[in-house]
């Protein structure tokens, strides 16, 4: 007798969703009071400021989140570790977040699928290329971002590190690198990863994974047929024998 398939799966479980709610909760609150230290030759920088508690409560606010969100990048890392260990995770190039040569392939094949010349779409597995850059783009924010701003907060105890001989310009390259990644990251966030999970078709207003950590079972076999396939391969084998019955007509 054939299995019924589950109306929905786990995608991620109550861990990954705490982790990414405190990761854009306190990415929000550096967005918007980093904003006005950024421009503070715009006029509204002024009433934007007044709405944070003026520069020194803003400066607070926007230290304790930043700080934040590095103990949750921290968090995030030593559980996956966990996870590998435990072997509660386990590697699988149909399932793993680390981009491989299929991935390349991918980006090509999409492109060629927008332009008419490929006739059907990459199959992804677990996650697509745009989820991957989408998930690392966090790891180099936080190594740019995250390190240059400790910096900042913390200039008596970096200047103990800095070389005397680049005192006349380091400040200038950290402010400059922690300020513009901050704005890179932002655009990015607004265009890339709201659009990819958000905005477009089929998603729009509001993808709930994020919240419930489920996906359901048409979404997982339309988006991520690999996974699929590996989660139920008897729906994989089945599929495939009438695709060529379909065929042979």
């Amino acid at each position: 007798m054939k299995n019924e398939l589950p109306e929905e799966i786990e995608r991620f479980n109550i861990v990954f969703r705490i982790q990414h709610i405190i990761l854009f909760t306190t990415f929000l609150l550096l967005a918007f009071t980093g904003w006005a230290l950024k421009y503070p030759e715009v006029q509204q920088s002024h009433w934007w400021i007044k709405i944070w508690g003026g520069p020194r409560t803003a400066g607070i606010i926007h230290r304790t989140a930043g700080i934040t969100m590095l103990l949750d990048f921290t968090w995030h890392v030593l559980y996956l570790g966990y996870l590998l260990i435990t072997k509660k995770m386990r590697l699988n190039a149909k399932t793993t977040i680390i981009p491989l040569p299929k991935d390349v392939k991918d980006v090509i094949h999409n492109m060629l699928y927008f332009i008419g010349i490929a006739k059907t779409k990459p199959k992804f597995g677990r996650f697509s290329y745009i989820q991957k850059f989408d998930y690392w783009a966090v790891f180099w924010g936080m190594g740019i971002i995250g390190l240059s701003g400790l910096a900042l907060a913390f200039p008596t105890k970096t200047a103990l590190v800095v070389p005397t001989w680049s005192l006349n310009w380091i400040w200038e390259l950290i402010k400059i690198m922690h300020s513009d990644e901050a704005l890179l990251a932002i655009v990015f966030i607004l265009f890339w990863h709201f659009y990819n999970e958000h905005l477009k078709f089929g998603k729009f207003p509001m993808s709930m994974t994020w919240i419930t950590g489920k996906l359901s079972i048409e979404d997982e076999r339309h988006e991520h047929p690999l996974e699929f396939g590996l989660l139920f391969p008897e729906e994989k084998i089945e599929a495939s024998q009438t695709q060529q019955k379909e065929t042979q007509k």
